[in-house]
């Protein structure tokens, strides 16, 4: 028997014959009746919410409409100097249309080293939660493969407002699929050493730009009535 034989029926005998589901006792006997959410913001209260918080992790928060879009993308890559952007398959084209730069697009066997040579990144998302300061992609056309936003030393990534803006994490949860690929991001990657000197860029993207763009997707602007 495996180690992992041991640890699995130790767990199966502490949840007890299961009814029906798999872990359908366990979910039964967990209470879920706690807050999802802290006060009551309006949508436009939770969309500067998540604003301060991005920036509170250092991300670069940036404010347009959706007609603004296109010239305040070229602007933040030409200011990086980008000359090279990796591009997800579903990537609105609109949304490149005044940038100075070449296109790569996200190739399944596109090497680390290949991906390296792209000076940035720039991709949509599934959610933003506005409690934590957080943008939540989960491997859709426009956000492209995981590894697209961890290789390059700059991603841009642009939220839909409101649509796409979530109180909390409980409620991004429920939004969410988890059977997708989940990467959460709170500001660009970071560590510290034991005496916290902050060390940017060690496994993702040194710089992170975030786009809050209101009109880019009237389909979604009213999935959310409150934060």
């Amino acid at each position: 028997m495996s180690s992992r034989d041991i640890v699995l029926g130790r767990i199966a005998r502490a949840l007890g014959p299961a009814l029906g589901k798999p872990y359908d006792a366990y979910e039964a006997a967990v209470d879920r009746g706690y807050a999802d959410r802290h006060g009551d913001l309006t949508v436009e209260q939770t969309v500067d919410l998540l604003a301060e918080n991005l920036a509170d992790y250092r991300a670069l928060v940036h404010r347009t409409e959706a007609t603004g879009l296109p010239e305040l993308l070229a602007r933040l890559l030409a200011a990086r100097g980008a000359r090279a952007v990796l591009v997800p398959p579903g990537l609105p084209p609109g949304w490149l249309a005044a940038a100075d730069a070449v296109r790569v697009p996200d190739l399944a066997g596109s090497t680390p080293a290949e991906l390296d040579r792209a000076d940035s990144v720039v991709t949509g998302c599934a959610l933003a939660v506005a409690e934590t300061g957080t943008i939540v992609l989960d491997g859709s056309p426009d956000q492209g493969r995981r590894r697209i936003t961890l290789v390059p030393d700059h991603h841009v990534c642009v939220v839909r407002v409101p649509g796409q803006v979530v109180s909390s994490v409980p409620r991004a949860l429920r939004r969410l699929d988890p059977l997708r690929p989940l990467t959460w991001i709170s500001g660009p990657s970071a560590t510290s050493d034991i005496e916290l000197d902050r060390v940017e860029g060690v496994h993702g993207p040194r710089t992170l730009e975030v786009v809050l763009v209101e009109g880019a997707d009237r389909a979604c602007a009213g999935t959310i009535t409150r934060g």
